[in-house]
């Protein structure tokens, strides 16, 4: 079995076993295929003969050309679940990545829109009346309202809208659905959305299209949230996810649990979802110094 037969195997059980996303394939993709060109200047080494030496060779290399700790850190992991993909297959009996270390990353608090500012833009800022403006203003509110992921709102389908419970069923990350709650006046603003469709394409059930019924690519989703963003928020990235971190701080700023904000996220792991607790305990800070009066 060759390297590429190798990968490609990998690739396909990602792709089939585990359901990663097309994003993160392509990912795992590139990385491997980086790391398998670095070897061929050892005359390319059968996977057996791949010790951790050869890896962390690769790894200074990369660090050489300034490629961040982030980076650096997804590549382990994607070499990490290759190997034990080999040991599976039986192709070798140990992993070369147990002695690897990953370097550590400086983590950065998530930037989000101040509520003042959210308030803003749904209340004072103006969208135009035509089928784009009505458009953008309900990718916005989505996005704020739900937390959800720019993958997850263009692929969110009319029948994913739960009327009688007054909720969305989102499929997330490895084809994962969960359930998000929405207000009555955001199902109404969804429902008079979707009947006023410019055009009903034959198969297109997105709920989302542009004036000509097609469904939306990312591009125009960012787009449309930069521009918004743009006008309410001097912060630096203007992109969906700050608002995806928007939501998940606001709600623990007012208090919400922080295993309920995990669900609504669809965050595998309680550490994903903990990064928000610093925000609201900047926040009590704040809150202690003004408030107390011997602060």
């Amino acid at each position: 079995m060759t390297q590429y037969s190798q990968i490609q195997s990998f690739l396909d059980y990602l792709r089939f076993e585990k359901r990663y996303s097309q994003h993160t394939l392509i990912s795992y993709q590139n990385d491997l295929e980086q790391f398998f060109a670095f070897l061929t200047q050892y005359d390319n080494l059968a996977i057996e003969a791949i010790t951790p030496i050869y890896i962390r060779s690769w790894l200074a290399e990369l660090k050489e050309e300034s490629i961040s700790a982030k980076s650096i850190n997804r590549k382990i992991s994607a070499l990490k679940s290759f190997f034990k993909f080999m040991m599976k297959q039986g192709v070798i009996d140990q992993t070369p990545m147990a002695t690897v270390v990953s370097p550590k990353i400086n983590k950065r608090l998530p930037a989000f829109v101040e509520e003042k500012n959210t308030n803003t833009l749904f209340t004072h800022v103006e969208f135009s009346d035509d089928w784009k403006g009505k458009t953008e203003w309900l990718i916005l509110a989505l996005f704020y309202n739900t937390g959800m992921r720019v993958s997850e709102l263009i692929n969110l389908k009319e029948n994913q809208v739960d009327e009688n419970y007054g909720q969305l069923k989102v499929l997330g990350k490895g084809n994962k659905e969960r359930i998000i709650p929405i207000s009555k006046e955001l199902l109404t603003e969804i429902k008079n959305y979707v009947a006023q469709k410019p055009l009903r394409l034959e198969g297109v059930t997105e709920i989302f299209v542009n004036e000509k019924g097609k469904p939306l690519y990312s591009k125009y989703i960012y787009n449309s949230v930069k521009k918004y963003l743009s006008a309410v928020t001097t912060l630096e990235k203007k992109s969906p996810h700050i608002l995806r971190h928007t939501f998940a701080t606001h709600l623990m700023n007012n208090g919400a649990d922080l295993n309920a904000v995990k669900e609504l996220l669809g965050h595998s792991s309680l550490a994903a979802t903990q990064v928000y607790t610093h925000n609201t305990i900047e926040k009590l800070k704040d809150i202690h110094k003004k408030a107390h009066p011997k602060a």
